[in-house]
């Protein structure tokens, strides 16, 4: 079980690995697996390896165990439950495992490769979306969620600050299209990904940093970003 990945691409790549197993013991080969789960067995739990194989056994005896541990006793609850309901429990407890065992490797990297790792893998379904054939939802920047100026911010891999509006996972893969008529509300500029970039959290419009007189640095600090507009009405009353 033990495991020498360090980089984020040895990580990844062992994540993906184990996924693989995982999925194919819940979709390919689940007539064995199931078969394997019998409740009358001890505690089992469902191991996916770096060879993309699956396995069924009792847990580790260390304690604490070399690697975090997957989800104990799966096969006490199959008979109690529906097969797909039981199965879409074990597949939720997987992804759990396998994020904390990519995380439990991620412990030496710095915050924006551990970023970059969790990306990566926020890129593939997880297993419960597979098992259960779900469709990737998009997601849509809320107003109740906060403010623009923070939820919207994110670093690059290289630390640099940018701000994206509307942001939106559309099966799995950024559409900077959907991008592309968001206007600066000062200049008139068409947003541009590599250019940092602020939401009003009054009237709801995107300005560029620069225009604003916003840096990157600055917005961390934001609790509620007011455009100039709106602080000057603001003002008046």
């Amino acid at each position: 079980m033990a495991s020498s990945a360090r980089t984020v691409e040895e990580i990844f790549k062992d994540y993906t690995a184990r996924r693989t197993a995982i999925l194919r013991a819940l979709t390919l080969d689940v007539d064995h697996f199931y078969g394997l789960c019998g409740p009358d067995r001890e505690n089992l739990c469902l191991y996916g390896h770096p060879n993309e194989s699956w396995e069924v056994s009792l847990p580790a005896e260390e304690v604490p165990a070399e690697l975090p541990e997957p989800a104990l006793g799966i096969n006490f609850a199959r008979d109690g439950m529906n097969r797909k309901d039981w199965l879409s429990l074990v597949a939720v407890h997987s992804d759990s495992w396998l994020i904390s065992l990519a995380f439990y490797l991620a412990a030496r990297l710095n915050r924006n490769e551990r970023k970059r790792l969790f990306s990566m893998m926020n890129d593939l379904p997880t297993v419960f979306e597979v098992v259960t054939e779900r469709k990737p939802v998009k997601d849509k920047p809320s107003i109740e969620s906060g403010s623009k100026s923070q939820g919207s911010t994110k670093r690059s891999s290289d630390g640099q600050v940018k701000s994206n509006p509307k942001i939106a996972d559309a099966d799995y893969k950024d559409n900077e299209d959907e991008h592309g008529e968001t206007l600066c509300g000062s200049c008139g500029g068409n947003y541009n990904a590599d250019e940092f970039w602020i939401g009003c959290d009054v009237c709801e419009r995107w300005f560029h940093g620069k225009c604003v007189k916003i840096t990157p640095a600055k917005a961390e600090s934001i609790k509620q970003y007011k455009c100039p507009s709106c602080s000057m009405r603001s003002g008046r009353h």
